[in-house]
């Protein structure tokens, strides 16, 4: 295989994010979006330090609370449920000994840019007609890539690898509902190499490090890498960057997936602040 096509995620998110901006820019305010943090490791750090950008990039505002490691679940769930803002975001991990899902489900559905509450993800789920669902920002992301170079998933072979919240069941749930053949493996899945062989997309959240090696692809799969892990100091992707030249389309860690699906955390803020303006109907 020659010609890969590698995805500069940095420059689609840019093109994401000054399209969210134009919009952004003719409602009443700027959208305004809350960050909830309760555990603040050097990764989280460097995370919300890009967030902030981004939300400026978009036109939105983000505003970063800070709780000790101590914070109770209701703590959180009181600063979710007395906020005024648009958008809502918890960052994980929360620390040990909270319930996740519980101060999650506390995010409005009006509010839940990274539709992570129950209501949400099962709106996510089912698609109804009446109330068009936000995509969770990795599959939005994923959405961009295939767009943007005419794959369309229908009747493909797809394998995801992990079932993760934030990756792998979201993007098993869109690809299965755009059409596609959908098989879900786990790094201890029996036959995980064979399997993999006969993917025409291939999307990995497993977070191992080069958990996918060349000989494990087909001539010509998409390999989307939506995973991330540190190792050595270094972050790395679940692919090892030698598959590249097998792939038709392949999505580098870092600078593929990651900056991309953070461009569409504030895409759905703006959309979210977008529902709830006067001019919200003239906008849709």
């Amino acid at each position: 295989m020659g010609n890969t096509m590698i995805i500069d995620g940095r420059k689609m998110a840019a093109e994401v994010l000054a399209r969210a901006k134009a919009r952004a820019q003719v409602l009443p305010h700027p959208p305004r979006v809350l960050a909830l943090v309760a555990n603040e490791t050097p990764a989280t750090k460097s995370y919300l330090a890009i967030k902030a950008k981004r939300a400026a990039d978009a036109g939105c505002v983000l505003e970063v609370r800070q709780f000790p490691e101590s914070v109770s679940a209701e703590e959180l769930k009181s600063a979710i449920t007395q906020s005024d803002v648009d958008a809502i975001i918890v960052q994980l991990p929360l620390p040990n000994g909270i319930d996740t899902k519980e101060v999650c489900d506390a995010i409005p559905i009006g509010k839940d840019a990274d539709v992570l509450s129950s209501v949400a993800r099962a709106n996510f789920e089912m698609k109804g007609l009446r109330n068009p669902s936000l995509l969770p920002p990795v599959v939005g992301a994923i959405a961009e890539i295939f767009c943007a170079q005419g794959i369309e998933p229908g009747e493909k072979k797809a394998v995801v690898i992990g079932r993760g919240f934030l990756v792998g069941a979201p993007v098993a749930t869109w690809l299965a509902r755009e059409g596609a053949h959908v098989t879900v493996l786990t790094r201890t899945s029996e036959d995980f190499a064979a399997v993999l062989r006969t993917a025409d997309i291939i999307v990995s959240g497993a977070g191992s490090p080069h958990l996918i090696k060349p000989d494990m692809l087909k001539d010509g799969a998409v390999l989307i890498d939506a995973g991330t892990s540190e190792s050595g100091g270094a972050i790395k992707g679940d692919a090892d960057p030698a598959c590249a030249p097998m792939c038709s389309l392949f999505t580098p860690v870092p600078g593929g997936v990651g900056p991309l699906a953070v461009a569409c955390l504030f895409s759905n803020a703006v959309t979210l602040a977008e529902r709830v303006s006067p001019q919200g109907d003239a906008l849709r």
